[in-house]
């Protein structure tokens, strides 16, 4: 039996299979707002076959986009258009589908990626100020964040808060925490970007507990749902976070109740150099996996059926995170079933009323 097409389970869900679709940016929303190109897709990743999809990384805040057409979830609009856009893919596909809570920090308020990806400072259209929790700026030609009191602190965590009651109110079954990628949280983590002196700064626990708190208050607000975090085990970057203090994280979260843990690395540096080459970072989510003992999601270059499925059987994860891979074959997991010789239950709407073996759709 292909353990890739064996059911998983996230607390509270179950999934068909363990191949996850990993978040995306899109950078196609209008004030945060999901637009119609949300619509086609997420409507093409929901028939690919895959266990769950979690949506793009969606600010609590608007000034918590990295991009001014980053999406949304921290209004009535941004909830009302999301709505419209699931309703219309939930038409046609049952497959589970969680969000990714976000705020970019001091990545926050930049140019679009094919535009070039500059930060856009706050006297120029469509820039603001971004925050932070120290006045370093991501690269030295940038302006500085500004840095967080513990008032606005409380309100952050506020604002996680009210995104994910949002999303509880949304149907959508998953919440995963955007802790990694030189974002807000894992700005905090790092002390490369971390270097306050109260509370929140200096120890590993002290630049952990703003993680943590927001987990904490996340998990209580929608008890019902699978609700995890997503990490950079590393910074790939000198007297950065690392993987001895990911591990540390990955325990103190499992003891908060946390479901599952997505591991990825890097982002908070431009001086950081990333080994990058065919499942890169799976050695990181082994090492969590195996020390703390939390549900662990693998992603970065898997990119064929056989890996994953070595990568799963050999115990070194729980499921794996495809990205640009699915991007580049949003059938891939039904190719993979055939070559792996397995059954899909997550179907087509065609095919949506029993489970068809992939073997009789695909060539071999």
């Amino acid at each position: 039996m292909s353990h890739l097409f064996t059911p998983l389970e996230l607390g509270p869900l179950k999934l068909d299979n363990r191949i996850v679709i990993a978040p995306m940016c899109q950078y196609s929303a209008d004030d945060g707002n999901a637009t119609s190109w949300h619509t086609i897709h997420l409507g093409t990743l929901a028939q690919s076959g895959a266990g769950l999809l979690i949506l793009e990384a969606s600010a609590v805040l608007p000034e918590g986009r990295i991009s001014p057409r980053d999406l949304g979830l921290w209004n009535d609009d941004n909830e009302t258009a999301l709505k419209t856009v699931l309703d219309q893919v939930r038409a046609w596909s049952p497959m589970p589908i969680g969000i990714q809570l976000a705020h970019a920090g001091r990545k926050a308020s930049t140019h679009r990626p094919w535009e070039g990806g500059a930060q856009i400072r706050p006297d120029q259209d469509s820039g603001w100020q971004t925050r932070a929790p120290s006045e370093l700026p991501f690269a030295d030609h940038e302006q500085a964040p500004e840095p967080l009191s513990e008032d606005e602190i409380g309100e952050l965590i506020e604002a996680f808060v009210a995104a994910a009651k949002r999303a509880r109110r949304l149907g959508l079954d998953l919440i995963e925490i955007h802790g990694a990628h030189g974002y807000l949280l894992h700005e905090f983590l790092s002390p490369l970007s971390n270097r306050r002196d109260d509370r929140y700064g200096g120890s590993l626990e002290n630049r952990m507990r703003l993680l943590l708190e927001v987990f904490e208050a996340v998990r209580e607000a929608v008890p019902e749902m699978a609700v995890g975090v997503r990490v950079s085990a590393t910074d790939w970057a000198a007297d950065g976070w690392d993987l001895e203090q990911t591990v540390a994280l990955a325990k103190a979260l499992k003891a908060r109740g946390c479901h599952f843990i997505h591991v990825s690395s890097g982002g908070l540096t431009p001086a950081q150099k990333i080994p990058v080459g065919p499942g890169y970072q799976t050695a990181l989510a082994a090492r969590i996996k195996a020390e703390s003992g939390l549900t662990t999601i693998a992603v970065g270059l898997i990119t064929e059926p056989e890996q994953a499925e070595t990568l799963l059987a050999s115990g070194q994860a729980d499921a794996v995170g495809l990205a640009r891979g699915i991007l580049y074959n949003p059938r891939w997991p039904w190719h993979a079933a055939a070559r792996l010789g397995a059954t899909i239950h997550a179907s087509p709407q065609y095919l949506r009323s029993e489970p068809y073996s992939a073997r009789g759709l695909f060539k071999q």
